[in-house]
This record gives C-alpha cells, structure tokens and sequence, in this order.
C-alpha cells in the first residue's frame, strides 16, 4: 500500500535594511522558517556568501536532516531487533562544491557513536545502520552519496 505525506513549510525573508535587493551588499539574508507547531528557525546564508553565523543555514539543515533521518530509523530497527540503544550521538559531515553555476553537495557522511546497553548486542547494532541508511526517506531523496561512519561502544 502506498500513501503520500505532505509537508509545507513558509520561509520569511527578514533581511531588507530599507532598500530592499537595491544592490548584492544591501540586503541581509535573514529569514525565518516555520511550518504549523514548532517553533521558528532563524535563518541566513552561509557565512562565505555574506550569511549571518548566527542563523542556521540551509547546507547545515541539509545535513541535520540526513543526521536526524538515519538517527530515527536506526532507533526504529534497533528496537524491534531487541538491540538497547542507550546513547546516541553524530557529528555529521557535509561537502559542497561551488562552481560558476551554482554548487551542489558532493557527499554528507555520518559519524554515529552508538552506546548499547551489552556487548551480545554489539554487532547487530553496528550492521543495523545499513539496514536503516536504506529506509531513510532524505537519504533517498538526494543525488549524492549519504556514508556512514558508525561506532558501537557498550555501556558500563
């Protein structure tokens, strides 16, 4: 069976300083993200293209999606294999390669750190990213490869 999700987000710009895009050096890049419920990100460019450091940028949030996709589907497929997942951290990666076109992301990797709650548990927990880099929707929405550089350490 199938079923669609759909999802709308709104993107605010808050960047005019009272001329509006009168020139590349007269407007911010400010802007918030919302959607219905939670609650509003800050937003910019990335600093190399006149963004504020301050503000989440959309490469970041590219990567923080990928991180949280894999993160929530790795949790899902420890649980129903019996493996206890009692620690959970990545720092994820991201590249971008900038051309006179435009620039696009090359590859993001993953780099979870995964505390078990036994070390019988050790093996299929490390296996089990696999299984859930194949079931992550943003993984399978982007044209570039997504890696993942997993660890598994036992508890105690």
């Amino acid at each position: 069976m199938s079923r669609e999700h759909h999802y709308q987000t709104v993107v605010t710009w808050t960047g005019n300083k009272g001329t509006g895009t009168s020139g590349y050096r007269d407007f911010g890049r400010e802007h918030e993200l919302s959607a219905e419920g939670p609650p509003v990100i800050g937003g910019s460019s990335d600093p190399a293209f006149r963004g504020d450091p301050a503000r989440w940028n959309p490469e970041q949030l590219l990567v923080g999606s990928l991180s949280q996709c894999h993160m929530l589907w790795y949790l899902h497929k420890c649980a129903v294999a019996g493996v206890v997942v009692t620690g959970y951290t990545d720092t994820a990666t991201g590249t971008m390669a900038e051309s006179a076109d435009g620039g696009r992301f090359t590859e993001v990797v993953l780099h979870p750190a995964v505390t078990v709650a036994a070390q019988e548990m050790a093996e299929t927990a490390l296996a089990l990213h696999a299984d859930a880099h194949k079931a992550c929707f943003i993984a399978n929405s982007v044209n570039f490869p997504v890696r993942h550089e997993p660890t598994v350490h036992v508890a105690g």
